[in-house]
């Protein structure tokens, strides 16, 4: 499955948990607050002030 800029935190959570090891390595330690449920990547990523493409590539590097 490829994950997407436009997908909302907790839908990349609930579709493989594994995410959340790979959001907190990269700085977003947040994956459970209520924002989560609402907030797409890019907008997470923005607020976090972390790379979106390096984020999306490891997203995506996780084996399904």
């Amino acid at each position: 499955m490829k994950f997407t800029k436009d997908m909302l935190i907790g839908d990349i959570i609930r579709k493989d948990p594994r995410t959340i090891e790979v959001l907190m390595y990269h700085g977003m330690g947040c994956v459970g607050c209520p924002a989560s449920q609402m907030e797409s990547l890019e907008e997470a990523a923005m607020v976090h002030g972390i790379s979106l493409e390096g984020l999306m590539d490891a997203l995506n590097e996780l084996e399904d």
